[in-house]
């Protein structure tokens, strides 16, 4: 397991963002997300995060299964020291800014599958 985070809550807009055709996407932060950013971040708490995740790895997030397709630049560095990144269901061999994680496949991640105490692994 390269990545292990558990939801703990997200903002009142943060799953705007994963049903906008033009973003599906998704703002994590742990606890330390800037006030100005809870509304529209992820809540998790993070227990395991490795700096080796890469292009072909499996993220399976509340219980859907994606590869993930590109990792951007500055994604992983602080995602270890922030709990912060963006993941970004569009799929891509590049990252759409330097703080994403893309992923592509599966079955569609809709609001509804977003809930506290469920999971977000990297395999």
């Amino acid at each position: 397991m390269k990545y292990y985070a558990e939801i703990v809550g997200f903002g009142t807009e943060a799953l705007r963002f994963l049903t906008d055709p033009g973003s599906e996407s998704l703002i994590l932060f742990d606890k330390h997300v800037p006030p100005e950013l809870s509304e529209i971040a992820v809540l998790q708490k993070q227990k395991v995060c490795s700096p080796t995740i890469a292009a072909g790895n499996m993220l399976v997030i509340c219980g859907k299964v994606f590869t993930v397709t590109a990792v951007g630049s500055t994604a992983l560095q602080s995602l270890s020291e922030l709990g912060h990144c963006t993941l970004c269901f569009t799929g891509g061999s590049e990252a759409q800014r330097p703080g994403c994680i893309m992923a592509a496949g599966g079955e569609k991640l809709l609001p509804r599958d977003l809930q506290a105490g469920k999971t977000i692994e990297i395999y």
